[in-house]
């Protein structure tokens, strides 16, 4: 351990502490998404990954900090982000697509039981003394900056979507001015495991500023609905010239025709009715149509057979932003 004299050990504690403050803000930086998610019920698509990968990091700095010692701020911090970050797993768990809810399960399996323990094991069993920090130093080092890295793929998101909305400008602010902080930290330390991954944490969160920047007055690209085509037997084509025919002046046809739909502003809302048009032959398939009478349509598919009232019913009363493919 290299030792320090009194002007840099003081140094070395403002910048610990001021790392503390600025590393907390950055563990808290995802609230709001985390509230739109307990507010919608739902994750929205977004990945548990870089939480599950930043708990992981806070497990093996703490397991760090206790095998070095005057290394203490690493441990409080490090513990306060592994209850945070244990939270925000929690609510994904809880709000997430079963699907999703599986793979994060596996992943907190793997990562933070499997590959912490067989890290543990090795440092402790096959390393001694200082060779022990060196070791468990440079594993933190890669899992640090795999943590750093994660936000590529929210990068990717936003470039792909050009919305900012799952890159709050904060997180990117306060992941630049905890490398900066954190930097300063490990080169008054002479810590090299704590200032070398910093340098490229300052690089990943310049470039989420910059890119934030440039798409923060970006509108994000209008969703479209795709719906396939189905093709229907002759008699049920027959049946919905028929009911077409039938229908007043103005309004569309229930033809097999479908069109991908795009989705309006709400103060436009387009006028839009399920058809289903069952053909006997195959009940198993409901095309859906768009721009008709949702009664009008729901009778044209009760008329074709293979739909119960029910089904019907049910087309009739759809809301009129809605369309959808449906099996019976």
């Amino acid at each position: 351990m290299a030792f320090l004299n009194m002007e840099q050990q003081t140094w070395a504690f403002t910048f610990g502490i001021l790392g503390n403050i600025i590393s907390l803000m950055v563990f808290l930086s995802p609230l709001p998404t985390f509230y739109r998610v307990y507010r919608k019920k739902a994750t929205e698509g977004f990945q548990s990954t870089p939480y599950v990968v930043t708990l992981f990091s806070c497990m093996l700095w703490i397991f760090y900090a206790l095998l070095k010692s005057g290394a203490e701020l690493l441990v409080t911090i490090n513990g306060v982000g592994c209850v945070i970050e244990t939270v925000y797993i929690a609510m994904y768990l809880v709000y997430a697509p079963r699907a999703a809810r599986v793979l994060t399960a596996k992943m907190l399996l793997g990562l933070n039981v499997g590959v912490f323990g067989l890290v543990a094991l090795v440092t402790m069993v096959l390393s001694k003394g200082s060779l022990r920090v060196h070791v468990l130093g440079w594993v933190c080092v890669s899992v640090a900056l795999s943590v750093f890295a994660a936000p590529l793929s929210i990068m990717r998101q936003v470039i792909r979507t050009k919305s900012v909305e799952f890159m709050p400008f904060s997180l990117s602010f306060f992941l630049v001015l905890s490398a900066v902080i954190w930097f300063a930290y490990g080169a008054l330390k002479k810590d090299v495991f704590v200032a070398f991954p910093n340098v490229l944490g300052f690089v990943f969160g310049v470039a989420q500023m910059a890119l934030y920047m440039a798409y923060r007055n970006k509108k994000p690209a209008a969703a479209v609905v795709l719906v396939e085509e189905v093709k229907l037997p002759e008699h049920a084509k027959e049946v919905a010239a028929a009911a077409a025919a039938a229908a007043p002046e103005g309004r569309a046809s229930c033809g097999a025709e479908v069109h991908p739909i795009d989705i309006l502003p709400a103060e436009e809302p387009p006028v839009v009715a399920a058809v289903a048009v069952a053909a006997r032959d195959d009940p198993q398939q409901v095309a859906v149509a768009i721009d008709v009478e949702p009664v009008t349509c729901a009778a044209a598919a009760a008329a074709a057979g293979g739909v119960d009232g029910l089904v019907a019913a049910e087309l009739a009363t759809m809301k009129p932003d809605t369309a959808i493919a449906v099996e019976v």
